[in-house]
């Protein structure tokens, strides 16, 4: 066969074998989706800060049109859909105000929890602000927090979960790295660059292990973002936006349907 046929063979071939794979998975988030409910549970970056449009009635909870939760139900057209995620949610928020809608009829469940907790917002205004020794100081507070009080706030909400949701097929989500490294980039020193993203793998090896160990799915959405980071020159992560600052080291709309859906729709 000759160099340009095979090449056309082996590309025809590659295309069917995506083709065949997407189309599996669309199948199966549609048959997921046709047996029961979905229930989108967890913190702001399950609510859709960052990506703008937010429904009105959410309040201070910012949930956004544009966040995964909303775009994966409106592709799936589930039985019902529960959006109960919200701005600044720490695992005691989704104990005491989030599950409501969970029961035996609830098919999928998805959920990023756990940042808040660590303390993430008090970790970025430390870097912003300070310098790389405190900023490297206050990460090992944090990441100290995840090995020894992390784990088990985690079993209280998964257990929770699959108590009331008996028949769910439960993804967790976890958060991406912020930045892309080896670059040059105006803000914070690559010292401070690097253990941020170190911290993020930390966080998220500790999320993964106790969804592991409760039968959920991981979804990793570090993959979805790689070449999006910030200092990317197409970052899908707004940095710090002192216009808006609540909305600084969150998703941006395209890193919820670019970053988060595809890990959803992979994991579902």
């Amino acid at each position: 066969m000759r160099r340009s046929r095979l090449v056309l063979f082996l590309s025809s071939l590659l295309l069917a074998a995506g083709t065949a794979l997407t189309g599996a998975a669309t199948a199966q988030a549609d048959q997921l989706a046709g047996s029961g409910g979905y229930v989108a549970l967890g913190d702001s970056y399950s609510s859709g800060v960052g990506a703008g449009s937010y429904d009105s009635s959410s309040g201070d909870c910012k949930r956004s049109t544009k966040a995964f939760p909303y775009l994966w139900a409106a592709a799936h057209s589930p039985s019902s859909f529960a959006f109960t995620a919200c701005s600044g949610a720490r695992t005691g928020d989704v104990l005491a105000n989030q599950l409501g809608p969970l029961n035996a009829g609830t098919a999928l469940v998805s959920v990023t929890i756990g940042g808040n907790d660590a303390g993430f917002a008090d970790v970025m205004t430390t870097c912003v602000i300070q310098s790389d020794s405190a900023c490297l100081s206050r990460i090992d507070t944090a990441k100290a927090y995840v090995d020894s009080t992390l784990p088990g706030k985690l079993d209280s909400v998964y257990s929770a979960i699959r108590s009331k949701a008996p028949n769910a097929h439960v993804v967790v989500l976890g958060y991406p790295r912020f930045y892309k490294l080896g670059t040059t980039c105006l803000g914070l020193s690559e010292t401070k660059r690097k253990a941020i993203n170190a911290a993020a793998d930390h966080l998220d090896a500790a999320i993964a292990k106790r969804a592991a160990d409760h039968g959920f799915t991981w979804g990793d959405v570090r993959g979805t973002f790689t070449g999006h980071e910030i200092c990317s020159g197409s970052s899908w992560l707004h940095s710090v936006n002192w216009l808006n600052i609540g909305e600084s080291y969150h998703p941006t709309a395209a890193g919820q349907s670019g970053g988060y859906l595809p890990a959803l729709n992979s994991a579902a």
